[in-house]
């Protein structure tokens, strides 16, 4: 079912608020982050030396990764599940045993079952690499997303077709939802009233609002749709259809498709350039990288080989960097000729990309 959504979604706070690491060049050190899955840790990219700096280890299976609009969290996802029976997640050091059980007192109901699994998501401070919460949730974690003002976290769970919500405040679970089947992706309108959920397996995109929580209608797309990325003004998603070769064009205000871009084989990251007229998508199938101009549709490319992955775009730089699935590396890319720039060695197969900032 397609349904409206408010037509509120698009009064979009100053950018500046938005952009997690947005700030003026040169007000604070550049730093991107990305997990590495199977190697269990987050490397530390800075964005002037184009170099790996330091790591943050002790992560298990990290796919999922965001950061918090000030800067001073990250929350890693896992993609390693373990029977409910097992237990929860070990105690960081220097939480109480009697805080650390409390933020999983709010397991879901059905979690108990013989048949149930937990994940661990864990609450990273950005400075010093330590893990300041291990929050236990219901199945592994594949993406992760914050909303706008810091307050909440979604993790979306495929295995479980359902999405997580947890209170980055208290650190507890505040629900577990259910959206479709093998939900992928989440994205935040800027106010953070809304969230867009990709369901891979069932080809549509989940609409929810952020008062209650509540799924208000879904919207079909094309097929199997994974990674979104929305609009600064929050009025246009843009779904990357993996299987379907093509990114599906959403108006967020009338809930319907508006246009259907043929991209290439077996799509993977997408993001769109600092000023938002172009679309970057990975070709991961086609080995190259798919630059659409949103103002005429029309495509360039650039082959970057083995298997460009992940990407994401470095706002303020006009550079974009992209992971491999094959190699333990990042390209960099020119935005505006996709000529390569340089190529960054992270040391493992990297996945949710996050650009932030200390100061």
């Amino acid at each position: 079912m397609q349904t409206m959504i408010a037509r509120t979604i698009t009064a979009a706070l100053p950018v500046a608020a938005l952009l997690f690491g947005s700030v003026a060049a040169g007000a604070a050190e550049r730093l991107v982050y990305v997990p590495l899955g199977s190697a269990a840790k987050v490397v530390i990219v800075d964005v002037q030396k184009s170099a790996v700096v330091r790591e943050i280890k002790d992560l298990p299976a990290v796919h999922g990764l965001a950061g918090t609009p000030d800067g001073r969290f990250l929350i890693a996802g896992s993609y390693d599940e373990r029977p409910a029976q097992a237990g929860t997640s070990k105690k960081p050091a220097g939480v109480s045993e009697k805080d650390h059980q409390a933020h999983h007192a709010k397991r879901p109901e059905g979690a108990r079952n013989e048949d149930a699994v937990l994940s661990t998501v864990s609450i990273v401070e950005a400075a010093s690499g330590k893990v300041v919460r291990r929050i236990d949730v219901p199945g592994a974690v594949h993406h992760v997303a914050v909303r706008p003002d810091g307050k909440y976290a979604v993790v979306t769970h495929p295995n479980q077709d359902a999405i997580t919500v947890i209170d980055l405040g208290s650190h507890e679970v505040v629900d577990t939802i259910k959206t479709g089947t093998q939900p992928n992706y989440a994205v935040f309108s800027p106010d953070g009233s809304h969230l867009f959920v990709s369901n891979a397996g069932a080809g549509t995109i989940s609409q929810l609002e952020t008062k209650g929580w509540s799924v208000l209608g879904s919207i079909k797309v094309g097929e199997q749709p994974e990674h979104i990325v929305l609009s600064r003004d929050g009025k246009t998603l843009f779904v990357n259809n993996v299987e379907g070769g093509s990114v599906s064009v959403v108006d967020t205000q009338d809930g319907k498709v508006t246009k259907t871009v043929p991209i290439g084989s077996t799509l993977h990251g997408i993001d769109l350039s600092d000023d938002g007229t172009t679309l970057f998508v990975a070709s991961l199938g086609d080995n190259k990288i798919v630059a659409v101009d949103l103002r005429t549709w029309t495509n360039r490319s650039v082959v970057l080989s083995p298997a460009p992955y992940h990407l994401a775009t470095i706002r303020g730089t006009g550079k974009v960097y992209v992971s491999s699935a094959d190699m333990p590396k990042l390209w960099i890319v020119d935005q505006k000729t996709l000529a390569i720039a340089g190529q960054i060695k992270i040391g493992g197969k990297g996945h949710q990309i996050v650009l932030a900032q200390t100061k």
